[in-house]
Formats: C-alpha cells, structure tokens, sequence
C-alpha cells in the first residue's frame, strides 16, 4: 500500500521537491552534506552497516539522472570515499534501485556493509 502512496504522482513530485528545497527539514542526523547531496543512515536498516545518500536535486530514478551532471557525481564518489575511509569499511557495496525495484520515488543510492566493525546494532535475519 505504500509503494502505492509513493507511486502517485503528486507525492513523487513533493518528495523530490522537499529534498531540492528544503532538505534542511529533514529530521536525520547528517553524516555528509554538500551543495548536491545528503548522506544519512538509513531509518530502516537491512545490513549492519546502512546509509542512503540522496540527491537534492529533483531526480526521480538513475535513469532521469544527467550524465553531464558532474557536480553530483564527483560529490557522490567523494562523499562515498570518505565514508569508506571514516568507517573503515573492509567490503562494501553502492547500490542504486531503479524501476519496479524502487520504492521511493526519489533517486538515492544505498551504501551498505555486512562486515562493519563498530557496528553498534544487528540486524535479524541478516548476514
């Protein structure tokens, strides 16, 4: 039912309009924030270690993403190097959900790590 929520198109358009306007608003704790993006842990973790890192720009899946956009993109690839680097993660993975496999309207990237070592929480059922 939410996927369904997500997928009108109004709702679409207000979340991508509140992370290009006023992503100030959002209630996360900020790991990283530049002119482009905003990273942040993910409110529902699924790995040990878990962040999405969000656009703030009105982008709705990879596919409507500029490829000239090169701002983002070196901001991307920066912010993902430090945090690998601050969390000294062994083994990570970058991932980015698109068509029917993506539930929030809204392009972001998931940053995610089963080999943490300060993870602090566990996830059941997770390896």
């Amino acid at each position: 039912m939410l996927r369904k929520f997500f997928r009108l198109r109004f709702i679409a358009f207000l979340i991508g309009w509140i992370f290009a306007h006023m992503s100030f608003v959002l209630p996360v704790k900020r790991l990283r924030e530049t002119p482009n993006l905003i990273a942040f842990r993910h409110p529902s973790p699924g790995y040990k270690f878990h962040l999405l890192i969000v656009p703030k720009k009105e982008v709705q899946s990879l596919s409507d993403l500029d490829p000239m956009d090169t701002a983002f993109l070196t901001d991307l690839y920066s912010t993902v190097q430090s945090l690998v680097k601050e969390y000294n993660l062994k083994a990570y993975r970058l991932i980015v959900n698109g068509g029917e496999y993506q539930d929030f309207p809204h392009l972001h990237f998931h940053l995610i790590s089963d080999r943490y070592p300060g993870c602090k929480f566990k996830v059941e059922g997770k390896v």
